[in-house]
């Protein structure tokens, strides 16, 4: 998956998005664009949390990556005046690790889980009575002379981030009390997000070159600063360092982004189910092995955009390749094959 988290359209993080979106994330909900229904719903949640000074409820948010699930958990740390510690279901890999970060939260205190989908079932058991009833269950000593000893936690909230929420167990699932799915971002998201970034890093742009990269970020925020960064530097190379629409067209034509935010891997997924398989259905593991890619990686990455775009279907025999996707690459729509049987209805 190297291949799959260095494309510059990838909603995944790198460690130069983590250090810049530290820079340009927002602290509260006042400054948050977009996800407006989801926005309001957690104000809600918050200001009656604090009203009964109570911790928050468990909140679980789900949706494609670099839609701003791990902003959201900051900003509700902050607007309950709490701490928060951050990790993920693949760096927790024995009860102790879990464990040890459930000890150490303070009363109040958040703790943001990303992937939580890939937490070992193991560790998932050990969350049922903290989630619940605040407690764990320390096994002391060993063999037949081992008891069980409850351990009293801390208050505390858990927000889980996942990109693929069918994954969790019903019993983990059904103990988070807030639930929300982060959508796509609009365009004119988007174009906010861009201009907000741009005066934080102090980056010259106009409107019309905010919209062109805005249009092209797949709606996903973290590309769109992506895309931002990327633009800036051939602005300074190749121009005077003022980002407009020609400058952000020509930038984007070189990076091989092209106007609805496909990139080459986007294409050749595409272009391998039309030319390879005639257009599909064609399974995913199929396809993986033909681009040399992890089927998660297709699955979580790329296609919740092209499906957003109405380029590609998943059908339960494989993926199709959609007639917007023939328009998209300027080919004609074969016809399709006529049944070999007519049946007795037919004929009529």
């Amino acid at each position: 998956m190297t291949e799959a988290r260095n494309r510059i359209v990838s909603g995944k993080a790198s460690d130069e998005d983590a250090r810049i979106e530290a820079s340009v994330r927002p602290a509260s909900f006042s400054d948050y664009i977009g996800q407006e229904r989801v926005k309001e719903n957690l104000q809600i949640s918050v200001e009656a949390a604090r009203a009964r000074g109570e911790a928050l409820d468990h909140v679980l948010l789900y949706g494609p990556p670099g839609l701003g699930k791990t902003t959201l958990a900051q900003i509700l740390a902050n607007e309950m005046g709490s701490s928060i510690k951050i990790s993920s279901g693949p760096l927790l890999e024995k009860k102790g690790d879990l464990t040890a970060v459930l000890t150490s939260l303070d009363p109040g205190d958040f703790l943001f889980l990303d992937e939580i989908h890939r937490l070992q079932p193991a560790l998932e058991e050990i969350l049922y009575p903290a989630m619940e009833d605040f407690r764990i269950d320390l096994v002391i000593g060993q063999g037949p002379g081992a008891r069980i000893h409850p351990y009293q936690l801390n208050q505390f909230t858990l927000v889980g981030a996942t990109t693929r929420a069918g994954l969790l167990m019903a019993p983990l699932r059904s103990r988070f009390g807030i639930v929300h799915r982060l959508d796509f971002y609009t365009p004119q998201d988007l174009f906010q997000i861009v201009q907000r970034s741009a005066r934080i890093l102090g980056i010259a742009i106009d409107d019309a070159g905010a919209e062109e990269i805005a249009r092209r970020s797949r709606g996903t925020p973290r590309v769109a600063n992506r895309l931002l960064r990327r633009v800036r530097d051939f602005a300074e190379v190749r121009a005077d360092g003022h980002v407009t629409k020609d400058v952000a067209r020509e930038a984007l034509a070189m990076l091989g982004v092209d106007e609805h935010g496909l990139d080459e891997v986007d294409r050749n997924l595409l272009l391998t189910i039309i030319n390879k398989y005639s257009g599909g259905p064609v399974g995913l593991n199929t396809i993986a092995a033909s681009l040399s890619e992890e089927e998660d990686a297709i699955e979580e990455m790329y296609e919740p955009y092209l499906m957003q775009l109405g380029l590609l279907d998943r059908t339960q025999r494989g993926r199709v390749a959609t007639a917007l996707a023939y328009k998209h690459f300027g080919m004609d729509e074969p016809h399709k094959q006529p049944p070999l049987f007519r049946t007795a209805s037919s004929e009529e």
